[in-house]
């Protein structure tokens, strides 16, 4: 942690690689959904009172994973259509959907090096979509991909 005379700096989140299958991906702007998880609660009634005690369910919930990159040409462009392409083959004889899964991370930097690291495993897109195209627009053309994961983990 950056110690700055009497207090502690905050990192800057614009600093950070993301990865798939250990190939960093430095097309990527953007990272939403770093959720460490969520525990359901269920509510129980005490029986013959107006009381209701809150009880932590089982079933861990994580959040999806929202990424934006720019589309360049460059061969980012390839390797998240191929992924695309392949979970959304559902009706060959390849196992499409949720069955292609890849584990990945994001790299957390300060100042070039790496601070923190969050690892995502089993995960497989779940929906990509590119910016409108619009006539006389100065805008730059992005994707932004949805990632389902089975656990996002703070290392």
């Amino acid at each position: 942690m950056p110690k700055v005379s009497s207090f502690y700096e905050s990192y800057r989140a614009g600093e950070y690689i993301f990865w798939v299958d250990n190939v960093p991906s430095p097309g990527v702007t953007k990272v939403s959904g770093l959720s460490e998880g969520e525990i359901d609660t269920i509510e129980q009634p005490d029986g013959g009172s107006n009381h209701v005690y809150k009880v932590a369910a089982t079933k861990i919930k994580f959040e999806s994973l929202t990424i934006e990159r720019y589309v360049d040409g460059s061969p980012e462009d390839a390797r998240f259509q191929q992924w695309f392409q392949q979970t959304f083959q559902l009706n060959t004889t390849t196992n499409g959907g949720s069955g292609v899964r890849k584990n990945g991370m994001i790299q957390k930097l300060h100042n070039g090096v790496v601070v923190m690291t969050f690892s995502f495993k089993d995960a497989w897109v779940k929906s990509s979509k590119f910016t409108d195209f619009e006539a006389g627009s100065t805008g730059l053309m992005k994707q932004t991909i949805v990632i389902e994961h089975e656990g996002l983990q703070r290392e």
